[in-house]
């Protein structure tokens, strides 16, 4: 049998769905990445990326509203660290569409677009893109506590296991707050739209919006819902939220779970044992 290399590790990593009701109906916030990217040129996706090691500190976790690690964890059936993928998703909402889901010392969402604030914050956001661990300085000194309590975990995939980069993803969902205005960092994501879900998939068909299958399925999962409410409630019902790890055929075509071929690429692949 001939060896193959090992499958590239899986970084853990969470993204976040923003949404909000409109007179049209049920919007998501989608950002279009740089086209000069080297990860996903151009592509129309959500907010999110790899955890960073500032997501998990103890400053940080402390700061959480309404949710602990322990159960956060089993939320994510893992043994520790659970909370740490809201926190991230919390901060790359705010790193990559300036969106910060944070209670300040009275209770309510802050803005950091407020113009009181708009420079320290920007000046976070600046460092936090520049890859500096400054989210537990964030908090601390603006006096803020992240809104965990508002997403609601939906959905978890991994990347094929033969793909030169791979995530292991926790994906929520959180509705947007009002009065914050998305503004993409231009360095990752270079344009913004909202849009309803059923447009994003028409465009995608059409070929005007590059998108990749987690996105495209999330999407179409939210569809049928004609309010944040609507949708929102759905996905908490869930009872059992599988992992879903795409499979790429010889011909390049990814299958999911359920569909012909899935079952027989898998275990051709698990056959093969990741020899080095």
């Amino acid at each position: 049998m001939t060896s193959v290399p090992a499958p590239v590790p899986a970084l853990p990593a969470a993204t976040v769905t923003l949404v909000r009701d409109t007179s049209a109906g049920l919007e998501v916030l989608m950002l279009q990445r740089n086209h000069q990217s080297g990860f996903m040129p151009g592509m129309f996706l959500f907010p999110g990326g790899a955890l960073d090691a500032g997501d998990r500190r103890a400053a940080v976790l402390s700061r959480c509203a309404g949710l602990d690690d322990t159960a956060a964890s089993a939320a994510l059936d893992v043994e520790s660290g659970g909370l740490g993928y809201w926190a991230a998703a919390i901060r790359e909402s705010f790193e990559e569409a300036a969106v910060l889901l944070a209670y300040g010392d009275t209770g309510a969402l802050v803005n950091p677009g407020e113009a009181a604030r708009a420079g320290r914050f920007a000046e976070y956001r600046r460092r936090l893109n520049a890859g500096e661990d400054v989210l537990a300085q964030m908090l601390e000194r603006e006096g803020l506590r992240l809104a965990v309590d508002r997403l609601t975990y939906f959905s978890h995939w991994i990347t094929p296991v033969n793909a030169p980069r791979r995530y292991d993803t926790r994906f929520f969902v959180a509705v947007a707050p009002e009065g914050q205005e998305a503004l993409p960092d231009n360095v990752e994501a270079i344009h913004h739209v909202w849009v309803s879900p059923a447009q994003a998939v028409e465009r995608h068909r059409a070929g005007v919006y590059k998108m990749r299958t987690p996105t495209l399925s999330t999407l179409e999962q939210f569809a049928p819902f004609d309010t944040a409410d609507a949708l929102i409630a759905h996905l908490r019902a869930q009872t059992h939220i599988p992992t879903i790890l795409p499979h790429i055929a010889p011909t390049g075509k990814r299958l999911l779970p359920g569909e012909e071929g899935y079952d027989a690429l898998a275990a051709a692949e698990a056959q093969g044992k990741w020899k080095t």
